[in-house]
Order: structure tokens, then C-alpha cells, then sequence
């Protein structure tokens, strides 16, 4: 299996413990909860940070975890790789090009291995609904990993998520403070409940510590603006 070095920054400790905390709290959900989806709302909210950072937090107790990474319109996970070559991803073994175990990378963390989103295909939402991702994918990995956790495109600009969703044991949506109207969150989260994956939480992203008295995660922008557009198109 080849190796992906991540260029992964230290977190304050705050962000830490409250990333413990959301750990904790999918524990709470149960042991049948082992596929867990995560999305949001727009572009830029630090979804695909929060979920990678997650999946670092079970790692530490001793967890094997397998990051997949389904945000096949604009994937952040090869900006990420300072050392090592993706050859092929999720995109590449759906459409058949290559053999499962092609597709998996371990990084510099022990425990967490990752599998990237691969090329960009003209027709996301098609190819991710072309065969039932549990079935030849997630089940292969049920005896090797404690927890699978994806990565998935914002649900609130397309349709893929909800695709992927319907495959998965438990969702997370995860929301910009100040930045996602109610109005869009709801209709998110009444998109998401369509799927019948269990919603186990949300989570409340780039709090502002001066202005609130509560906890809350302060990671910055990780999507650019041109992002959106790109979803949107």
C-alpha cells in the first residue's frame, strides 16, 4: 500500500478538546454507527478539515480509520499530499479503471488510511449513483476498519451527498456561524433526513470567540469563493 504524506497543521487546544467532545458524542450514538457522512450547507465552511481532524481523534485511541474521500467536483485532499502520488481514486475504481486496493493510501498516522476522491468526472452525481457504494466498497472494509468516515460535497449546492447518505450508518452537518441562513440550513436538513440516514448531530463551525460565550470550532476559510461556483455550475 502507498503512502501519502498530509501537510497537517497543529490545532489549537481548544478546537482539540471540542473535536474530542464530537467524538465522544458519536461514540454515544452506538456501535452499529460506523459509516458516518459529513456535509454542509455551502462551500468554505471547514467541512472537510472537521471531518479529516475527526477521523485524527479516533485514531488516537486506538481506532483504525478509513477517510473516503466523495467530494468528487472539488476535493481539497490532493492539495493537502506533500509527498507521495495519487494515481487513483474513488472515481477511478467506480468507473472500473482499477482494483480496490489501488485506491487506498495509508498516511503518516497510523491507524488512518485515506482514499481520494481521484480525477474529476464530467457527471459527479451520475457515477455515484451508478452502483451502491456500500455494497462494493464500504462492506469490503467493515472487518478492517473500527470507522469509515466521508467526505462529502456541500448537500445545499448539489445532489451528491444525499447519493452517498443513503449508504452510510449516521450524517453530520456541519454549519458556518453567521454565514448559512436558517432558511438553507432547514432545507439542508430536511434534504439530508430524506436520505433515512440518521442525522446524529450538527455542527456549529468558525464561532466567533469574541462575540460568543460558548465553545465552538474557529477553523478558517479552507474552500476559496471560486469554489462555490464551480458547485454551482
Amino acid at each position: 500500500m502507498q503512502q501519502l504524506v498530509l501537510n497537517i497543521k497543529e490545532l489549537p487546544y481548544s478546537m482539540e478538546e471540542e473535536l474530542k467532545s464530537l467524538r465522544t458524542n458519536i461514540l454515544l450514538c452506538g456501535d452499529d454507527k460506523r459509516i458516518i457522512i459529513t456535509t454542509s450547507c455551502f462551500a468554505s465552511e471547514g467541512k472537510s478539515t472537521v471531518t479529516r481532524e475527526l477521523a485524527r481523534t479516533f485514531v488516537e485511541m486506538g481506532k483504525n480509520v478509513l477517510l473516503v474521500d466523495t467530494d468528487i467536483r472539488k476535493s481539497v485532499v490532493k492539495d493537502l499530499v506533500v509527498k507521495g502520488n495519487i494515481k487513483y481514486g474513488l472515481v477511478h475504481y467506480l468507473a472500473g479503471l482499477c482494483n480496490i486496493e489501488e485506491i487506498v493510501y495509508n498516511t503518516q498516522f497510523k491507524g488512518l488510511d485515506l482514499i481520494p476522491a481521484g480525477a474529476f468526472p464530467p457527471n459527479p452525481a451520475e457515477i455515484l449513483a451508478f452502483r451502491h457504494l456500500r455494497e462494493i466498497l464500504f462492506d469490503k472494509f467493515k472487518d478492517q476498519y473500527d470507522y469509515i468516515f466521508v467526505d462529502a460535497a456541500p448537500l445545499g449546492l448539489v445532489t451528491d451527498a444525499a447519493i452517498v447518505a443513503q449508504e452510510c450508518d449516521g450524517s453530520i452537518l456541519l454549519i458556518e456561524s453567521g454565514n448559512v441562513p436558517r432558511r438553507m440550513a432547514q432545507e439542508v436538513m430536511t434534504k439530508l433526513k430524506n436520505t433515512k440516514c440518521p442525522v446524529l448531530g450538527v455542527v456549529l463551525n468558525k464561532v466567533d470567540y469574541h462575540k460568543n460565550k460558548y465553545y465552538g470550532y474557529g477553523y478558517g476559510k479552507y474552500y476559496s469563493k471560486r469554489y462555490e461556483s464551480y458547485y454551482k455550475q
